[in-house]
């Protein structure tokens, strides 16, 4: 009998030559780098500020994120898990007639230092313009980096209507986005930025806007309001 290697090792080289087939999804997921924050059924990866959980005035509903305004639910403003330093922020956005809220982020977590989100954090304004009384005063309408820039172009949607919002921070630039025009650019942490909030009411606060690393969070103003959508992506 007669052996004939030749075959034999055209076979070690087919298996050896053998890779796994990747799913579409998995490839999406390495090219681009996004994360869900939000899975749309549970509030895993947030809590309450200062808390272990996301209290219960914060409902999955829907796919979204909804802040209820009942009297018995435990209120307080939603964190990430996470912090973030270089990253690209997206999500949509809808408030209730005459409804205030705000998308907060560099927030350092230290309750017993900052009573809240907004002693650390900056906000991107979440409003309905034509009904709360905050937009009379310049710089607090939606899409405004409230209480220290102004947006360039008022963007946003009636109550009850969806906002598509992207926040990018990178590397110092920061740049908010409403309904895909940019309306707000800005460096932070320069002097510029050092003069910019010792002119407006953040300046009693030490800790406000001098953080490169902290959570975002939903803000709990009391008034009804829906995120969805959210996802980030570290740069």
């Amino acid at each position: 009998m007669i052996w004939k290697p030749i075959a034999v090792c055209a076979m070690v080289v087919t298996l050896s030559s053998y890779t796994p087939a990747v799913s579409n999804k998995q490839n999406e997921k390495k090219q681009t780098g996004w994360k869900a924050l939000f899975d749309g059924k549970t509030t895993k990866g947030w809590h309450t500020y200062g808390k272990s959980e996301a209290g219960s005035s914060w409902l999955v509903d829907n796919g979204t994120l909804h802040l209820t305004t009942s009297g018995n639910a435990d209120h307080g403003d939603l964190v990430t898990d996470e912090e973030y330093s270089n990253f690209h922020l997206k999500l949509e956005w809808k408030i209730a007639k005459n409804g205030n809220s705000g998308i907060i982020f560099f927030v350092n977590e230290d309750p017993a230092k900052y009573p809240a989100t907004y002693n650390t954090g900056m906000e991107m304004q979440v409003l309905d313009n034509d009904g709360h009384p905050d937009a009379k005063i310049y710089k607090h309408r939606a899409g405004d980096l409230y209480d220290l820039i102004a947006s360039s172009k008022e963007t946003v949607k009636p109550f009850g209507e969806w906002n598509q919002v992207d926040i990018i921070s990178n590397n110092g630039k920061l740049d908010l986005i409403l309904n895909g025009t940019t309306v707000v650019s800005t460096t932070m942490w320069d002097e510029n930025w050092k003069s910019l909030i010792a002119g407006n009411k953040f300046k009693t606060m030490p800790g406000f806007g001098i953080n490169i690393s902290g959570k975002i969070a939903l803000q709990d103003h009391g008034d009804e309001v829906w995120y969805r959508n959210i996802k980030i992506q570290k740069l």
